[in-house]
């Protein structure tokens, strides 16, 4: 009988460790059980809740500082969700879903952006030297 009943209470802790953490009604414990989650991420998560509660994955991803497009379908894959839904990469705009690749696609913008290499010790010593 002891052994049925602790049976019975792992298997009710699996389940919940598997179920799903809504972010806009997670504590803060509740969302440090989702994988990916620690004490920085949750007080962010949080930080961005007091404007409002996220609309869509796109939401939170464009407000909570540090989680893009990849981070937030691993964040989905432990188990949260955004107003009780999954994360899908198509919902996100372009230049967030792409993320640093995007800017790499535009030949024109990448050229732009780098700066200028700067001389070798060698070289500043021929130009001091002439």
């Amino acid at each position: 009988m002891f052994r049925k009943l602790i049976a019975v209470v792992l298997a009710t802790l699996a389940l919940n460790a598997w179920a799903a953490v809504d972010i806009n009604r997670a504590s803060r414990a509740e969302l440090e059980t989702v994988k990916g989650i620690g004490p920085g991420l949750s007080a962010k998560i949080l930080e961005a809740r007091k404007a409002g509660e996220f609309k869509s994955w796109a939401d939170m991803v464009e407000r909570v500082p540090g989680v893009g497009a990849a981070s937030a379908g691993k964040l989905s894959q432990g188990g949260l969700t955004v107003g009780g839904a999954p994360f899908d990469a198509s919902a996100l705009p372009a230049a967030k879903a792409g993320g640093k690749k995007a800017a790499k696609a535009e030949p024109g913008a990448a050229a732009e952006a780098k700066p200028a290499r700067k001389p070798a010790k060698a070289e500043k010593a021929t130009a001091a030297a002439s």
